[in-house]
């Protein structure tokens, strides 16, 4: 099914306005958005119109309750000027997956996927091509009644919008295993993404960078003996040779990231494991040197790669990172793979007409 999208050209491109060698992540926006608004009964509305500010009514009920929630996605360009998403289906479907638990409209595939491509057509010139950079994409959908009634919202906007992205982080970090608060709970919505997820991870994430770490290990919300999520990432280690990682479950969002590396590594031979790992067993497996590798996988970082896991005030170096480890190569295969400069074996890539 094709859309009708309503096309308003921003005639004064901001394109010349950032520095693809110096880029800050979500500081420069492209020329346009995309909005799409449901009336209580279904979306229209479909338009594309130039990045700017919104008019918004202070009793929109988003702003009391909460009704937010979000995807993170990248778009690619190699050297020749091609440009592709990466498995923008996926974060359709985990969209729509957050809307459910969130009580809000799920958004036809079609709608999602043709206003994303009639989006990145607009502003492919915004693409970075320089080595780890993309263009980051955020899809989003908010509650729109103007309203105070605690009650899910009647109307909803769907939106695009895009910022071009470095490196996330420039070095390997320094990461804190969370014992006294909780990113999620059973039952709640950490499987979702939601806005009101990342907002309560602020404060103890400020308290950890306070003590010299740059991010958290989060653990399950009932015990603190299970490592679940590493800040904003899903969390891998290379431990007796096997690629180790908790499985998704109600507390931990199903990463784009983490399955597809999950699946390369598949393919690679690399046994793969999925199980609980439980703190003090991942402390004496680094204390023995049968965990060698730490690294946090998501949109934003691709690969977070992890130098150090503190515990109680106790830090636990991991050895150090080399060029034959299993998170260099997969880093730099993902770098080429969702470029185009290798063969799309899986099915994966969608060029950007």
């Amino acid at each position: 099914m094709s859309i009708d999208i309503s096309i308003t050209r921003n005639q004064n491109s901001n394109l010349s306005s950032y520095d693809q060698d110096n880029i800050v992540f979500g500081k420069n926006f492209t020329d346009h958005m995309f909005i799409a608004d449901f009336d209580g009964e279904k979306w229209g509305d479909f338009r594309i119109v130039p990045t700017g500010e919104l008019n918004v009514h202070p009793a929109n009920s988003m702003w009391h309750y909460g009704q937010s929630i979000f995807e993170g996605m990248k778009a690619y360009k190699n050297d020749n000027g091609d440009a592709f998403l990466f498995r923008p289906l996926e974060n359709a479907k985990r969209l729509n997956h957050s809307a459910v638990r969130m009580c809000m409209p799920e958004i036809p595939t079609d709608i999602f996927m043709e206003g994303l491509q009639t989006l990145m057509s607009l502003d492919k010139d915004w693409i970075p091509n320089r080595p780890g950079s993309s263009l980051y994409i955020r899809p989003f959908m908010m509650a729109w009644d103007t309203f105070l009634g605690v009650r899910p919202s009647s109307t909803y906007r769907f939106m695009i919008l895009c910022s071009p992205a470095g490196k996330y982080y420039a070095e390997p970090v320094r990461v804190k295993i969370e014992t006294e608060f909780s990113r999620a709970a059973g039952g709640g919505t950490g499987h979702a993404k939601a806005a009101g997820n990342y907002a309560g991870a602020m404060y103890p994430t400020k308290l950890a960078m306070e003590s010299g770490y740059q991010q958290i290990i989060w653990t399950d919300s009932k015990e603190h003996k299970y490592v679940e999520e590493a800040g904003t990432m899903n969390l891998m280690f290379m431990y007796n040779g096997k690629l180790t990682t908790s499985p998704v479950s109600d507390t931990i969002l199903n990463g784009i990231t983490r399955k597809s590396v999950l699946g390369i590594a598949k393919d690679w031979g690399i046994e793969v494991e999925e199980r609980q790992v439980d703190v003090h067993e991942l402390v004496q497996a680094i204390k023995d040197g049968h965990v060698t590798e730490a690294f946090g996988v998501g949109t934003a970082a691709t690969i977070a790669q992890i130098k150090t896991i503190g515990l109680d005030g106790v830090d636990y170096d991991l050895p150090a990172i080399t060029d034959d480890m299993f998170q260099v190569k997969i880093n730099t295969y993902l770098e080429d793979f969702r470029k185009g400069n290798v063969d799309d074996k899986f099915g994966w890539r969608e060029v950007i007409k």
